[in-house]
């Protein structure tokens, strides 16, 4: 179910007993937060841009490499420089804002302006739960947690499979994978964007899913995908590969530089928010030279390391700094960015829920239209939790409630209530509380709220229990929405031709 934007209730409990707001963006009025000023912002660009012009891209896929070329770049060998005049002009072309379709037509997404995409986590090769500790993950588990992200409904996109099935083969486990995504979600999906093969399966079997091919989709964004450079200053070739083939077919890349302070980027945080900016700079620019127009997103990932160790660390106030100053640095060049809600705790634990909140905080804050990895991420990117999905909705639903603006109209400004309870009275049954009670508040999905000794009294349970309890229960409930039996079967023909063509190469 849909909602007119703003006008979307407080928490509702379902017949299934797990309070849920509606699917929906919140659309957010607030002021994005700025932790550099205009002129730091317009210097981190131009230092950016003279290391694209000085020292430039490495870019080890030739066809890319005769694409910038052809559009004006210096190549030299394996190096790709470009000139700021030609940077430039190729930013011109980029949409501010467009519309991600889904296969059910009502959970289609804006992307850009004052809207916000969450999409599950994705990536990690493992999966974790309460039960059976951290294993790897296989295809039906797999499915499990996409049930899930069907039906927790504050998540608008499922990430790009949220762990590896490592129980299928590894040449064509991605077929499985889009297969299970298209039956088991009606929501927006992202594709694999690991060389020409997976995409272009992505594409076409997306193109299935609609009723049309995978030229019908060039003027129809239905896929985003997640293009990593290899920091510092190098783009390999299956990521090559995937950006054009994505930017070809009318669908959306999300350039990450992947730039961990003192690792792969400079120790500073202004140093790498510029090597950032040009690797994405690079990137967008490269889309805009195969599909000028076609969307594309600027991502940030900037993080830093363990000095002591070299271990990623995420959640922290660098990180969260580096993406308030991405979403300014995105704005500065007029296309949409992408954040990431981030950890590096190793349980469901306190270190868990205060390293991601700060990491929420600064996406949403810094105003990120794309946070990936929203709900579900844990050790460090390596592993998806089943518990950590649960708690993570649960931030996001805090979090899309603080959005919604408060309302001051005369009713909100409750002076008849304020006059029924006159003075040492009390609201609880003034008129006003009692035709708004139960929808006045937002409705917690995991929170307890009883007093300590009742805490106790009901078995202390604490919140990671809770959220055991909540997915099981979520998932005890789910169905799957309906598939045209005509598409499923397309698409199960395209699958197993594809298998018996090997799949894609590995790369």
């Amino acid at each position: 179910m849909t909602r007119v934007e703003g006008r979307r209730r407080q928490g509702s409990r379902p017949s299934g007993g797990v309070p849920q707001r509606p699917f929906g963006q919140v659309e957010r009025r607030v002021d994005w937060v700025r932790v550099i000023s205009d002129d730091q912002v317009a210097a981190i660009h131009a230092a950016a841009l003279d290391v694209l012009a000085r020292q430039g891209l490495r870019v080890l896929h030739g066809p890319a490499r005769d694409l910038y070329a052809q559009a004006g770049a210096r190549v030299e060998g394996e190096t790709v420089r470009l000139d700021p005049a030609l940077v430039a002009e190729r930013l011109a072309t980029v949409p501010g804002e467009f519309t991600l379709e889904a296969r059910d037509p009502r959970k289609s997404l804006k992307i850009g302006g004052a809207h916000c995409v969450y999409a599950s986590v994705g990536g990690p090769a493992y999966v974790m739960c309460n039960d059976k500790g951290r294993r790897d993950g296989t295809y039906a588990e797999m499915c499990d947690f996409l049930r899930l992200v069907q039906g927790l409904n504050v998540l608008h996109q499922e990430g790009g499979c949220p762990f590896e099935p490592l129980d299928l083969p590894a040449n064509t486990r991605h077929l499985d994978i889009y297969h299970a995504q298209i039956r088991h979600l009606d929501k927006s999906w992202q594709t694999q964007t690991l060389g020409h093969a997976r995409t272009m399966d992505g594409i076409e079997m997306a193109a299935i899913m609609l009723g049309t091919t995978a030229e019908g989709l060039r003027e129809r964004p239905v896929l985003l995908g997640i293009i990593n450079t290899n920091s510092p200053l190098q783009l390999d070739v299956p990521m090559a590969e995937g950006l054009i083939a994505m930017a070809a077919h009318g669908q959306v890349n999300v350039i990450t530089p992947f730039t961990l302070a003192g690792a792969m980027a400079p120790v500073t945080l202004a140093g790498a928010l510029v090597l950032q900016h040009a690797e994405a700079l690079a990137g967008i620019v490269l889309t805009q030279i195969v599909r000028p127009g076609v969307p594309v997103m600027y991502g940030g990932f900037t993080s830093n390391v363990d000095m002591r160790s070299g271990a990623p660390a995420f959640g922290t106030p660098e990180y969260a700094k580096a993406a308030q100053a991405s979403g300014q640095l995105a704005r500065h060049v007029g296309v949409p960015f992408r954040s990431s809600n981030v950890t590096a705790a190793n349980a469901v634990d306190a270190q868990a829920a205060y390293e991601s909140q700060m990491a929420l905080w600064g996406a949403l804050t810094g105003g990120a239209h794309l946070l990936e990895h929203a709900a579900g991420w844990l050790h460090g990117g390596l592993t998806a939790s089943f518990e950590k999905l649960i708690l993570d909705a649960e931030m996001l639903q805090m979090m899309d409630a603080w959005f919604e603006p408060l309302a001051t109209t005369e009713a909100d400004l409750a002076l008849d209530a304020i006059l029924e309870a006159g003075a040492g009275g009390h609201f609880f049954g003034t008129v006003h509380t009692m035709e708004r009670y139960e929808r006045a508040f937002h409705a917690p999905m995991v929170s307890n709220w009883d007093n300590y000794p009742n805490w106790v009294q009901r078995g202390g349970i604490d919140a990671a229990q809770r959220a055991n309890t909540v997915w099981k229960e979520l998932l005890a409930q789910a169905e799957d929405p309906p598939l045209d039996a005509a598409v499923d079967e397309a698409l199960a023909a395209y699958v197993a031709q594809r298998k018996a063509e090997g799949g894609a190469p590995m790369n």
